[in-house]
């Protein structure tokens, strides 16, 4: 789901959090991902709205429908990953081109990504020597 922007932006916290609430609710255990839409918000806005969606029981925040303006940045990641708390996880969508951009999105707090590359991200990845495979070893572990 998108987040309620007019409602974030008006300080409107009820409005805001019922939304999602509602949508956790009626995802009855479905995993729940509320997009910030991150190119339209000021910096304290992000932080704002990763609380409340995180506050609000949904899985994820995401950065982007990677159909505005902007897409994931490391900055917002790091912010997002910040501001969740540990309470949901952050998704980077938009712009992750390479591999090497997977890692520091990695670094930086995302545990998914949304992205038209997948397919060229995991042949990508089963061609890397061992060695250039290490530095994913951590984040590996989590998908066990």
């Amino acid at each position: 789901m998108v987040m309620n922007i007019p409602a974030l932006k008006n300080c409107e916290e009820r409005i805001f959090r019922d939304d999602i609430v509602g949508v956790v609710r009626a995802a009855d255990g479905v995993v729940v991902k509320v997009i910030t839409e991150n190119c339209y918000l000021t910096h304290e806005e992000k932080e704002r709205a990763c609380r409340w969606i995180a506050d609000s029981g949904a899985d994820f925040v995401k950065t982007s429908t990677a159909y505005a303006d902007g897409g994931a940045t490391l900055d917002d990641v790091r912010l997002m990953h910040r501001a969740v708390a540990g309470k949901c996880q952050v998704k980077a969508a938009g712009g992750v081109r390479t591999l090497d951009e997977i890692l520091e999105y990695l670094r930086a707090g995302a545990r998914r990504f949304g992205s038209t590359r997948s397919d060229q991200f995991v042949r990508a990845f089963r061609d890397l020597p061992e060695h250039a495979k290490q530095p994913y070893a951590d984040f590996l572990s989590d998908l066990t």
